[in-house]
């Protein structure tokens, strides 16, 4: 225990405030820490990171309403350099589990699992390993999927923001007016975009963002 990282204040990114206000208590009785902040959707937290100082951990949902799938996770992951991020979701299916480690998740805890989880959890990082829930056995693996949530891992922030606005049908134009900046910014992003994704066009790269979304994360039926 010597070596073991110091968590003593967090981030908890979750829209319902009921639900951080519980798992804040939680987290102060069995985790040991000491000043907990929250953050109702992505940007916020974004904001929040980019203000700074960095909490010594973030701990996220993934159903946020800014948020398509792991791409929450993965642009935390680009703002918080080394520090770790606990996936703690409903969504806790072995397939979810599986993408969330794959994108850079330190951990991932059921919203129903016990206190006792949370704890375990916690020990776990301070060690620096990865917390495993108990009953997880792994997935096949989507060779595709996990390709594609490579790639995404390789943009920048900015990147994938714009990526994200791809997604939602935006011109270059009407993103430029949205991030001020650019239209040739916004272009010369696109064309670095593409160029990571290992796509030629822009409905190539809405198909691999789509790999890490919710529609093919959950399980069939």
């Amino acid at each position: 225990m010597d070596h073991a990282r110091s968590l003593t204040t967090a981030l908890i990114v979750d829209d319902h405030p009921l639900f951080c206000d519980a798992l804040a208590m939680t987290l102060k009785a069995v985790a040991g820490l000491r000043r907990i902040e929250t953050a109702g959707c992505l940007d916020s937290a974004l904001q929040r990171l980019e203000a700074g100082p960095l909490p010594d951990v973030v701990v996220l949902d993934l159903n946020l309403p800014d948020v398509n799938g792991l791409d929450g996770l993965i642009r935390l992951r680009q703002a918080l350099r080394e520090v770790p991020v606990l996936v703690v979701s409903s969504l806790a299916d072995n397939r979810m589990i599986a993408a969330c480690l794959q994108a850079g998740a330190a951990g991932f805890v059921a919203k129903s699992a016990r206190r006792e989880a949370f704890c375990a959890a916690f020990d776990a990082l301070r060690l620096g390993e990865v917390y495993l829930p108990e009953g997880y056995v792994g997935a096949v693996a989507d060779t595709q999927q996990e390709a594609a949530i490579a790639r995404l891992g390789l943009l920048t922030r900015q990147q994938t923001r714009i990526l994200q606005l791809i997604c939602e049908g935006k011109l270059n134009k009407q993103i430029a007016f949205e991030l001020t900046i650019a239209e040739t910014t916004v272009k010369a992003h696109v064309t670095a975009i593409m160029r990571k994704l290992g796509v030629q066009s822009r409905t190539q790269a809405v198909l691999i963002a789509g790999e890490a979304s919710f529609s093919n994360l959950l399980p069939e039926g």
